[in-house]
């Protein structure tokens, strides 16, 4: 068995991602002093998504990476690609307004076509496959999905949703913990950990700039310019323009940010290969999974037929003494057909949650506009892998 601790090391967690890479980056260390027009901070989905999308636009763009590109939340993920931001941005509307909420709505609709639309025009190989399944403990939930259904009925969502009592809930997942649920066909799975290598690889053909193991330990406003400096450990850049995209581990880099934003940690086991029955028994229709608890759970089988499954969400910065152990019985609750299954892999990390904004965040106001010239930017990496470009 490939099973390993959840420790953080310099290197990417030894997952089933990790194990089944597209590619090994091995980009320099910043040993220079550089220039850009554009500085981000981080590789992972944020960082290298905008460093994408900057670089098609013609910027010049170097990304800072302190461990390994998608070595953090994204390389460790459950790879579940989800309309929307995970909660609704109502609780926004006195500081964004109106047009700010609608736009985020869009934004969450935009966001899985954005993806869709790189893996194709760029021939990425990540596994994409369409369909998902959001699961029902209770007739709370059940009222909740029935909602959010209408809803986006009246926001014209352009895929197929379909509401399922629990008589139809077997054609979708091969479990009793479940009451119903909402089948949303415009979200989907993927390998997350291939798909942030492939942008990657995208985004040097504009001439984007990686650096590995660089990194950051200030970012200072030069006199001359407006421009920014940014120092690693050793080498650095002068910008522009400077975007945040560390998430959960920025940690104290940027006071504005370090404040609002909480890391959570998640955790994941991979079984061993199961046999088409059994797949088809689990989830027939190949769907990704979570469930309404608090600290929910997701699932979905991977493209060499495991189950990967995840949970465990917590705030205390505790890593569970065996993430095996605490996982197999939640997922042989949900599926007692793989009480006899062997786990291969385990692994955690820390994803991130965005404490609400009090009325003095200029943050939030200003559209991730920190001061001129310096921003931050996601693409929402949670525990189960919602994507959402902002």
């Amino acid at each position: 068995m490939a099973i390993a601790p959840p420790v953080h090391t310099e290197e990417h967690a030894r997952s089933w991602y990790t194990a089944t890479a597209s590619r090994i980056t091995d980009y320099p260390t910043l040993t220079d002093q550089v220039t850009a027009d554009v500085c981000i901070i981080g590789g992972g989905f944020s960082g290298v998504a905008t460093a994408l999308a900057l670089g098609e636009k013609g910027y010049d763009v170097v990304v800072l990476e302190a461990n390994k590109i998608a070595w953090g939340a994204t390389g460790r993920s459950g790879g579940q690609l989800i309309r929307g931001l995970g909660e609704s941005p109502e609780r926004y509307r006195r500081y964004i307004g109106s047009e700010g909420v609608d736009a985020i709505n869009r934004m969450g609709f935009e966001s899985v076509e954005r993806v869709r639309s790189i893996v194709s025009k760029y021939r990425i190989q990540c596994d994409l496959q369409m369909g998902h399944l959001d699961a029902a403990l209770n007739p709370g939930h059940m009222k909740a999905l029935a909602d959010e259904q209408l809803w986006l009925g009246e926001q014209g969502y352009p895929h197929s949703v379909r509401f399922l009592e629990s008589t139809e809930l077997r054609d979708v997942i091969g479990s009793q913990q479940y009451i119903g649920g909402l089948v949303d066909e415009g979200s989907g799975h993927l390998h997350p950990m291939n798909l942030c290598l492939g942008e990657a690889e995208a985004a040097e053909q504009y001439g984007v700039q990686f650096y590995e193991r660089s990194r950051v330990t200030a970012v200072n406003k030069t006199s001359t310019n407006g421009k920014y400096q940014i120092i690693t450990e050793s080498g650095s850049v002068n910008a522009r323009m400077v975007v945040f995209c560390g998430n959960a581990y920025l940690n104290d880099l940027e006071p504005q940010l370090s404040g609002r934003v909480l890391p959570a940690g998640s955790y994941i086991i991979a079984t061993e290969p199961l046999s088409e029955s059994v797949r088809d028994e689990l989830l027939p229709g190949n769907h990704a999974v979570c469930d309404h608890n608090a600290l929910l759970h997701y699932f979905r089988l991977s493209s060499d037929g495991r189950l990967l499954f995840g949970g465990r969400c917590n705030y205390t910065g505790r890593d569970p003494k065996s993430i095996t152990q605490s996982l197999i019985p939640r997922m042989r609750k949900i599926f007692p057909q793989l009480n006899q299954v062997a786990i291969d892999y385990e692994w955690g990390g820390l994803d991130w949650h965005f404490h609400k904004p009090d009325s003095t965040d200029r943050s939030v106001k200003s559209n991730n506009l920190l001061c001129p010239g310096l921003l931050r930017a996601w693409r929402e990496c949670d525990a189960h892998g919602s994507t959402t470009d902002c």
